[in-house]
């Protein structure tokens, strides 16, 4: 039998206002052996309606004064809000029965929250309620069948939260999700390139540096010559220069034998120096193919070549370069059959070479303006030196493990900006492609600093290149779900983040935020959550958060335990009292 504390006083739509008596005013209670909590702000109740109970969240109180027999009466007003009922011993979320007045209010057994919050679902653990401080497991099998936000400010907790979630779920579930998921952490900050998540049994860690080469992530042959990811690698625009790009990759494809392209070289040498009315900026597109190819001697010949302004030809000392041939076979032929291709030219080298001499072609028979594609070639040639440093194009087998860690804490701005959407694109098409129908494969892709790459705020980048990123974002976190693809963002600024791709995400893990854009992105994106719970997100503590989504019947406010020391992320705070002294 519970202790009845009070009764109804009133009923305002679903706001259901109770009289608590006075000797109920007590913070915990224990009767015939079982323990309850008092009636305060955030603790259940139940009402007894007939043989119906009917389970309400306590939100606010006040005092009640009334004038009887000449002296003033406080009576204890509680309002409440029911959240469902129990039905057959069975939690019920949503309202369904209300009470009437002079209706008894009791309250709740704490082993009844179990039931509430659902710990029958298993033992998947990572935390406990704030105020009941009753351990709560997770539905694992919805949450990670959805995409997820874990969102808060700096040295809220966030990251022990993205890394207790994961680190649980492998403890509990890797033999079984081995060769049968994949979960791809893309890291900003080097925070789980350590003992993280898992043991290295089920782990690959691929440290990324742009200054000096370390680890490189791997690319098929095939997966690089493709004109989206080209366009992608070098920020291509839509309408000029990824149709430029495509006709490279056709004509790569078409022609793929090393002696094909070194034949490829030789004749754009012979177009550059017989044409009619060639270009000023033919002279220094063949020098950069020269350079890439490291040929010593054109190099030198070349450098005593100019542009003669009023001939519109190329000359050296008295000799000029025209249609018939002549000034190039007695000056330049011999040295250009004899070129050879180096050993160690590269994929990206070799595209590099490609793209000039595609332009090269493309200005002679007038196909193109120089202008619209020279930005592209810049872009190509400032990249290069650091995308050879983090990218390994070869068909050489790849070892795909569980978990995949993809640190990019040593990669400078630009790397950060292009290489997780190509990381994203690399999982997500060859994937939605071969995955069956229910899928029996799932991606899991977690971008921990989410904000780095889905911000709408960037000025770094054209307009154009921001949308294409976005777009390929959010069609992964819209369709990605149908293919078994799921999203996780961690991130200190979800105001930053493409409004589109926060509405998609299913599950919210929400720590401290006091950013008033951030609590405005908030009230009118997750419809899960409750006024009072909204209310608590500013003053979490740390470690603290509101968890809310499709895969919980109620929001709750969970504290998630800290993992053990060499299971925590790598971005503890600086002690200052220990560093000066």
């Amino acid at each position: 039998m519970a202790i009845l504390v009070g009764e109804v006083i009133a009923i305002k739509g679903v706001k259901i206002s109770i009289k608590v008596f006075e000797e109920s005013n007590k913070d915990t209670l224990f009767y015939d052996g079982t323990k309850y909590k008092g009636v305060s702000i955030r603790e259940y109740v139940q009402i007894e309606r007939g043989f119906k109970k009917v389970i309400c969240v306590v939100e606010g109180e006040y005092l009640d004064e009334k004038w009887i027999d000449d002296e003033f009466h406080y009576i204890r007003t509680v309002d409440l809000k029911p959240i469902g009922y129990f039905e057959s011993d069975r939690f019920v979320e949503g309202i369904k029965h209300l009470p009437l007045i002079k209706d008894p209010v009791f309250l709740l057994e704490e082993d009844k929250l179990a039931d509430i919050y659902g710990k029958a679902d298993g033992d998947f653990v990572i935390g406990s309620l704030l105020k009941e401080e009753f351990p709560i497991s997770l539905p694992w099998h919805k949450l990670f069948n959805s995409h997820i936000g874990i969102f808060g400010n700096t040295g809220s907790g966030k990251s022990n939260t993205l890394t207790n979630l994961y680190t649980t779920l492998f403890d509990k579930k890797i033999e079984q999700i081995n060769g049968k998921s994949q979960f791809i952490v893309i890291d900003f900050n080097g925070e789980y390139t350590n003992g993280q998540l898992t043991t290295d049994q089920y782990k690959n860690v691929y440290n990324l540096n742009s200054r000096n080469a370390e680890q490189k992530f791997p690319l098929a042959k095939s997966e690089f010559w493709d004109t989206d990811t080209l366009s992608l690698l070098f920020q291509a625009t839509q309408n000029t220069q990824k149709p430029f790009i495509n006709r490279i990759v056709k004509g790569k494809l078409q022609f793929d034998t090393e002696a094909n392209f070194l034949n490829y070289i030789k004749t754009t040498y012979q177009k550059v120096f017989t044409a009619a009315a060639p270009h000023p900026e033919l002279l220094d597109l063949i020098r950069d193919i020269t350079d890439t190819l490291n040929n010593s001697v054109i190099k030198n010949a070349l450098k005593n070549i100019a542009f003669h302004g009023s001939n519109k030809v190329f000359y050296t000392g008295g000799s000029f370069f025209n249609s018939n041939g002549i000034s190039y076979d007695n000056l330049l032929r011999a040295h250009v059959d004899a070129i050879i291709i180096p050993q160690d030219l590269s994929d990206l080298d070799q595209f590099n070479i490609r793209c000039h001499i595609q332009l090269i072609r493309d200005l002679i028979s007038g196909y193109v303006q120089f202008d619209f594609i020279q930005p592209l070639l810049k872009r190509i040639d400032s990249s290069l030196s650091n995308l050879t440093k983090v990218i390994q194009i070869n068909d050489a087998p790849v070892t795909n493990k569980t978990v995949t860690i993809i640190s990019l804490r040593k990669c400078n701005q630009d790397i950060k900006k292009v290489l997780p959407l190509l990381i994203a694109k690399h999982y997500y098409n060859p994937h939605k492609v071969t995955v069956a129908n229910p899928p029996d494969k799932t991606i899991h892709l977690i971008i921990d600093e989410a904000h780095n790459i889905l911000s709408q705020q960037s000025t770094r980048e054209s307009e154009s290149w921001k949308d294409y990123r976005l777009e390929t974002f959010e069609e992964i976190i819209k369709e990605g779900r149908k293919f078994g693809m799921y999203l996780t963002l961690s991130s200190q600024r979800p105001a930053d983040i493409s409004p589109t791709i926060v509405s998609q995400i299913h599950n919210f893990f929400i720590h401290r935020l006091v950013n008033d854009r951030d609590l405005f992105l908030i009230d009118n994106t997750i419809s899960t959550l409750d006024s009072m719970s909204r209310s608590m997100i500013p003053n979490l503590s740390r470690g603290s958060c509101v968890v809310t989504g499709t895969a919980f019947d109620l929001p709750m406010v969970l504290q998630v335990n800290e993992l053990a020391k060499e299971k925590q992320p790598d971005s503890e705070d600086v002690n200052l009292e220990a560093l000066w002294c």
